[in-house]
């Protein structure tokens, strides 16, 4: 990775938070709280990956066409999240993984 591309993650980074602080204040709070939970138990690709600036797009629709963020996305965020990542490795499985790897090998 060169100077280059941290330059241009940086931009691409400071235009994706200023979406997320032009969306209503329900929706900007949902969106930190996904955020925090999808940072602690999300996918390996998070940061590189279109997960976040999808969740942006997907607000940006439901606050354009008048609905409340938890019309949008239903009651219960962590289940909206954890179906967001299903079919996609975390850490947490990354970890298992490592785990159950060495536990074949533990009493040997």
């Amino acid at each position: 990775m060169g100077i280059q591309d941290i330059i241009e993650g940086k931009k691409q980074w400071r235009a994706h938070v200023a979406r997320v602080k032009a969306l209503p204040p329900d929706y900007r709070i949902v969106y930190k709280e996904m955020q925090k939970y999808l940072f602690k138990v999300g996918p390996v690709d998070l940061a590189d990956g279109p997960l976040l600036s999808g969740i942006v797009d997907f607000f940006e629709e439901g606050a354009a066409s008048g609905k409340g963020v938890l019309e949008v996305i239903g009651e219960d965020v962590a289940a909206f999240c954890d179906e967001l990542i299903k079919d996609t490795p975390t850490y947490a499985d990354v970890y298992q993984e490592s785990l159950d790897g060495r536990s074949g090998t533990a009493g040997k």
